[in-house]
């Protein structure tokens, strides 16, 4: 793996089978998983496979925890083109799974976060595309793993990975980058929670996982016995937890894509805020894109979201959550290095506003990982 100097962008070089880019490739389609955002990636990674047999690859869809069996005639046999590709659309339930039922039924269970034949597929790929989303998916788990097999995968590196999820680490390198983010308060729930601080965040306040994602154990609290009940209930998701700070505004993300910031995209949701069932149901939510807003504050976001992808040193592609005011001050939510790309995802709608396909945009990102 090499590291641009110019612009952080990780650059995967696994060993893998040699491509010529203009052909045909094998793409093994990573989704599922174990994190709490398991149907989103599903979601996302039907809508990706379907989407590069589109293309004229030949493509497996794999759950990166289930695993798949092998059929007589070989792994290989797994990988299928069009017409012989069936494509299929999952769609993201309105509540998170329950993950104690997922590993109750995997089988065989080779115990650990790799289901049956996972890796061995993902060796025979020339390309893997990453479509998992939270813990084992964006922490860098998976990429580490690849880096030490020599598999090209999509989407940011080890490092950036690891910094980008870690919302206390990357709001610390915002800060030291002197990129606006709200006040907060890390801790190690229950043992590490200091309550002058979390008080001195004012009220409303969100309550959320340190290393989570799409607003899953995600509390906005109006006072301190609200706050107390959401730590409780977020612990059950994980101990690791942070408080942070109400900020105004309206809510807009931009999409980065080989280098570029795209135009800044409004999110409206219907409930009073963007949760799990707005991001992710028909209907919950309204998305503006481009953003109704004047040109110099468009401007304002793109430069944020470049900077802040450089600072956590992402990838191919990323996208970066904001919250703006009237007066054109704003403040950074968080990154993401594996942007959803379900039918209701945000960063494909960006892309389609630029003029790239949903087909295109899952094309460019495999022959960038090659």
């Amino acid at each position: 793996m090499s590291q641009d100097a110019d612009s952080d962008t990780m650059v995967h070089k696994g060993g893998g089978r040699k491509t010529d880019e203009r052909n045909i490739m094998k793409i093994a389609v990573l989704s599922g998983g174990i994190s709490p955002e398991r149907d989103v990636s599903l979601s996302s990674g039907s809508m990706i496979a379907n989407a590069l047999a589109e293309k004229g690859h030949s493509v497996v869809m794999v759950d990166s925890f289930l695993g798949i069996e092998a059929p007589e005639e070989g792994l290989d046999a797994l990988f299928k083109k069009l017409p012989d590709y069936k494509p299929q659309t999952i769609e993201v339930p309105s509540e998170p799974p329950d993950l104690e039922k997922v590993r109750r039924e995997r089988r065989p269970d080779t115990g650990c976060n790799f289901g049956q034949n996972v890796l061995e597929i993902c060796r025979l790929a020339d390309v893997v595309f990453i479509a998992l989303h939270g813990e084992g998916g964006e922490d860098g788990q998976v990429q580490a793993t690849f880096d030490q097999l020599n598999i090209h995968y999509t989407g940011s590196g080890f490092y950036g990975c690891v910094k980008a999820m870690n919302k206390d680490v990357a709001k610390h390198l915002m800060k030291a980058n002197r990129i606006p983010t709200v006040p907060w308060e890390h801790m190690i729930y229950p043992e590490d929670v200091h309550w002058d601080r979390i008080r001195a965040l004012g009220y409303p306040q969100f309550v959320k996982p340190t290393c989570g994602g799409s607003s899953i154990a995600t509390y906005k609290c109006n006072n301190e016995e609200e706050v107390r009940q959401a730590l409780e209930e977020a612990s059950k998701v994980s101990n690791d937890l942070m408080c942070e700070a109400f900020f105004g505004g309206r809510e807009f993300d931009v999409g980065i894509l080989d280098g570029k910031a795209l135009e800044p995209i409004e999110i409206i949701p219907v409930a009073e805020f963007f949760d799990y069932e707005s991001k992710y149901q028909p209907g919950m939510s309204q998305e503006i894109c481009p953003a109704d807003i004047p040109s110099e504050f468009a401007e304002i976001l793109k430069d944020a979201a470049l900077r802040i992808h450089k600072c956590l040193g992402l990838g191919f592609y990323s996208r970066i959550d904001f919250k703006l005011k009237s007066d054109g001050s704003f403040t950074c939510l968080e990154a993401n290095t594996l942007p959803g790309m379900t039918p209701g995802s945000l960063f494909p709608k960006e892309a389609k506003n630029a003029g790239i396909s949903y087909p295109d945009l899952c094309d460019m990102i495999i022959r960038a990982a090659i």
